[in-house]
């Protein structure tokens, strides 16, 4: 059936009730297409800016997976129309920097919670509001990676609005010192949307180096082959964890 332009959500280029309810979304578009042909029956649904979407099933099991972008704006976005789409369980897949000294290159990290520092959910709802990752999503996360017998640390993320540093004075090391143990892009703004729409979310992350702000560009030289693997893992461990949330259907 051709799908009515007042239908379309406009970003994805996808209708509400397209994709599967189970979703794995990360950054690259590259990286979504990588998680994407591991599903059996995999096809693409569509490609529209920074937002690519497939669908497919692991285990027998229906899934989602999406590309969001870089960046706490455009990603917003996307996990607003994923929700409107019709998403009920949402883990996103990325890497970020570590901020504790046991958060070294290939590490993985499991969000409890994001500190607010993205620049855009302030913009939603007050500060006060806690982003917080559900704990059934977590937990499937924390059950899956011991199954696969992968280490894993759990802890809370900063969501920092910039990549590079600007003039004023970061806060990172004050964040450090409250024991937020990794800094990304993205995660706050998954979760505080989710929440918002009454929608499981979580994410895992592959540490590719100390947080940028706290080395500078020329410190900041993330170890490729150790990266890599740890991606691997964590794309495994959240597609084991995706389908064995329970979500009603």
């Amino acid at each position: 059936m051709e799908k009515k332009k007042r239908d379309v959500l406009p970003c994805i280029a996808l209708c509400e009730g397209d994709i599967y309810p189970r979703v794995i979304t990360c950054g690259d578009p590259a990286r979504a297409e990588k998680i994407a042909r591991k599903l059996d029956d995999m096809k693409c649904l569509a490609k529209n800016r920074e937002y690519h979407t497939y669908v497919g099933s692991w285990k027998g099991i229906p899934v989602t997976v999406t590309s969001h972008g870089v960046g706490e704006g455009g990603a917003v976005i996307g996990f607003e129309s994923l929700c409107r789409a019709g998403a009920k369980v949402i883990i996103r897949v990325g890497t970020c920097g570590g901020m504790q000294k046991e958060i070294t290159a290939g590490s993985i990290v499991i969000a409890k919670a994001a500190c607010r520092e993205d620049g855009v959910t302030e913009k939603m709802i007050p500060m006060s509001y806690p982003a917080i990752a559900d704990a059934d999503v977590q937990r499937a996360l924390e059950n899956s990676a011991n199954h696969l017998q992968i280490e894993t640390h759990s802890g809370i993320v900063l969501t920092q609005a910039l990549f590079y540093p600007g003039l004023l004075e970061s806060m990172v090391r004050l964040y450090m010192k409250a024991g937020v143990i990794a800094m990304e892009n993205e995660v706050a703004g998954l979760l505080v949307v989710a929440s918002l729409h009454k929608v499981k979310a979580g994410a895992i992350l592959a540490a590719d180096a100390p947080a940028f702000e706290l080395v500078g560009v020329e410190g900041y030289q993330p170890d490729e082959n150790m990266v890599a693997q740890a991606v691997n893992q964590e794309i495994e461990i959240a597609l084991d964890a995706v389908i064995s949330v329970e979500i009603d259907e």
